[in-house]
C-alpha cells in the first residue's frame, strides 16, 4: 500500500482525517507543495537546439505525511505499546480493558498508533506471525515500526520460531567482531522475514558490577574497547540485514545491583568515569549510524543533579545524547510500564515529561489511554510545543523511510519466512558462535 500517493489522494474540503477508511492506510491530507519547475537555460547561441526544462524537485515524503496528520494523528506516532492476540483481529478482553478496544487493529486505529511491540503471547507459528505483522500494517494510517526485544540469549521473544543464537557476553567473549556482525545480520533476517522491522538490541552497557541483576550477561563483556568493537559491528550487521537497531540503556546500565523494573537505580560514576567506561559503546554506535537508542530509568546525578531518571532528563536525553553526541536518530525510552520510572510521576506526567526531555519513541506506557490523552492535552496547551512534536514525528517517519517502511506498508511472506528461519546458513552460524 503506497501510504504517500494514498495520503495525497485525500486533498480535498475535509481537512481531518478518518482512521475508519482502512482502505487508504487510514490517514492522509494536503501535501506540502512542490517548489515550482525553474524555466529552462538559455542554451549557447552556438548550439541551436532547445535546452530540455528542468523538472521540479520531487517533494519530502516525511514532510508530506507530517503536513497530513493532525495533532491527535502526530501524538499517536510516539507511542508503541504491547497488543494482546495472535492475530489483527483477535477479540481480547485484555484490550478491551486496558485501551478501550478489543482487538489489536481497533487499537491501531483509535490510537492512530507509530509502532507495536510483540511478546511471546503474540507469538505461535511463523506464519501466524506474518499474519499477524500484515494484518496490523494493514490496520495502520502510516505505516507501522513493528519491534522487539530479540538480543538472542536471555532476552529472545521470538525463541520460540527463530535461529537460537548465543547471547552477548558469549560472543563477545570471542573478540570476533565479523560473528558479531554476521549474528546480528541473520537475527534481522529472520525478523524482517516475519514483518518486525525495529529490534531493540545491541545491549551496549558495560557489564562493569558482575552482580548486575539486570544487564549480566546480556551485555558484550566488561571492557568499554571491546564492547564499543562488539556493539559497532552488531549495528552494521542490523543494518546489513534492513532492520532498524537499538543500542541500550543509555547512559549506561552496567554498573548497578538494583534492577530498573522494580527499583529506581542510581549510577554513582563521575563525568570522567563516564566518558572512559559508559561511553565509548555509544559514541561507537552513534558512529556506525545506529537507528535508535533507548534510554534507562536510572538516576545519573553527576549527569543531572535533578534526581530523574534518564528517561525524563532534558541535560542527559537532549543536552548529553542530542548536543554532546550529536545524536540524530529515533530516542526511544525504555519501557514505561517499569517501576523505575513511575516512582515519582504518574503515567501521564511520565509521557509527558519523557517527551519534553527529547524522547521520541514512547514504549509500552503502563496506561496508554492516560498517556496519550496527557501527550495530546499538553501539545494542545502549549506545554509542548508544535515544534517539539514535530521534531519527534520526523525522526520517527525519517526512520521509517530510511528502512524502506514509509511509502508503501511492507508486506510480509510466510513462503519467504519458512526459507529464512532457521536455515542451514544460520543454524551453522550459530553453532559457529556457540563454539
Amino acid at each position: 500500500m503506497d501510504t504517500v500517493g494514498c495520503m495525497v489522494g485525500r486533498i480535498g474540503a475535509a481537512s481531518v482525517l478518518t482512521i475508519a477508511l482502512a482502505a487508504c492506510g487510514g490517514g492522509g491530507g494536503p501535501a506540502t507543495a512542490a517548489s515550482p519547475a525553474q524555466p529552462p537555460a538559455k542554451p549557447p547561441a552556438s548550439s541551436g537546439e532547445p535546452a530540455a526544462p528542468t523538472q521540479a524537485p520531487a517533494a519530502d515524503p516525511v514532510k508530506r505525511v507530517l503536513a497530513g496528520l493532525s495533532t491527535e494523528e502526530k501524538v499517536g506516532q510516539l507511542f508503541m505499546p504491547v497488543l494482546y492476540g495472535t492475530a489483527a483481529d483477535t477479540v481480547s478482553g485484555e484490550n478491551q480493558a486496558r485501551y478501550g478496544a478489543q482487538t489489536p487493529a481497533k487499537v491501531i486505529r483509535e490510537y492512530h498508533l507509530g509502532g507495536v511491540i510483540l511478546f511471546p503471547a503474540n507469538v505461535k507459528s511463523t506464519a501466524q506471525v506474518v499474519d499477524l505483522t500484515n494484518g496490523m500494517q494493514k490496520a495502520a494510517g502510516v505505516p507501522l515500526l513493528v519491534g522487539t526485544d530479540q538480543e538472542n540469549g536471555l532476552v529472545s521473544r521470538m525463541s520460540t520460531l527463530m535461529t537460537r543464537f548465543p547471547g552477548a557476553a558469549q560472543i563477545g567473549a570471542t573478540g570476533d567482531t565479523g560473528l558479531s556482525r554476521a549474528v546480528a545480520r541473520a537475527t534481522g533476517e529472520e525478523l524482517r522475514a516475519l514483518g518486525v522491522n525495529l529490534d531493540f538490541a545491541p545491549v551496549a552497557d558495560v557489564n562493569i558490577d558482575p552482580k548486575n541483576p539486570v544487564i549480566g550477561q546480556r551485555a558484550f563483556g566488561d571492557d568499554p574497547a571491546k564492547v564499543a568493537k562488539m556493539v559497532t559491528a552488531a549495528v552494521k550487521g542490523f543494518g546489513d540485514a534492513k532492520v532498524a537497531a537499538t543500542a541500550k540503556h543509555f547512559p549506561g546500565h552496567g554498573d548497578t545491583r538494583i534492577d530498573s523494573h522494580s527499583g529506581l537505580p542510581v549510577i554513582k560514576h563521575t563525568r570522567a568515569q563516564w566518558e572512559r567506561l559508559d561511553a565509548p559503546p555509544f559514541k561507537a554506535a552513534i558512529a556506525a549510524g545506529v537507528d535508535a537508542v533507548m534510554s534507562a530509568h536510572i538516576v545519573f546525578p553527576k549527569l543531572d543533579p535533578s534526581g530523574d531518571p534518564a528517561t525524563l532528563s532534558k541535560p542527559i536525553l537532549t543536552g548529553l545524547l542530542r548536543k554532546e553526541l550529536g545524536f540524530k536518530g529515533v530516542i526511544s525510552t525504555d519501557a514505561l510500564n517499569m517501576d523505575g520510572v513511575r516512582k515519582k510521576y504518574g503515567d501521564g506526567e511520565v509521557a509527558v515529561r519523557a517527551v519534553l526531555a527529547g524522547a521520541d519513541l514512547l514504549l509500552m506506557p503502563y496506561d496508554l489511554r492516560k498517556a496519550y490523552g496527557a501527550v495530546v492535552s499538553a501539545v494542545k496547551q502549549g506545554r509542548i510545543s508544535e515544534q517539539r512534536l514535530d521534531q519527534s514525528v520526523t525522526r520517527l517517519l525519517k526512520l521509517k523511510q530510511a528502512r524502506g517502511l514509509l511509502q508503501e506498508a511492507p508486506v510480509a511472506s510466510a513462503k519467504r519466512a519458512a526459507q529464512v528461519l532457521r536455515s542451514p546458513e544460520h543454524r551453522k552460524l550459530a553453532a559457529r558462535a556457540m563454539g
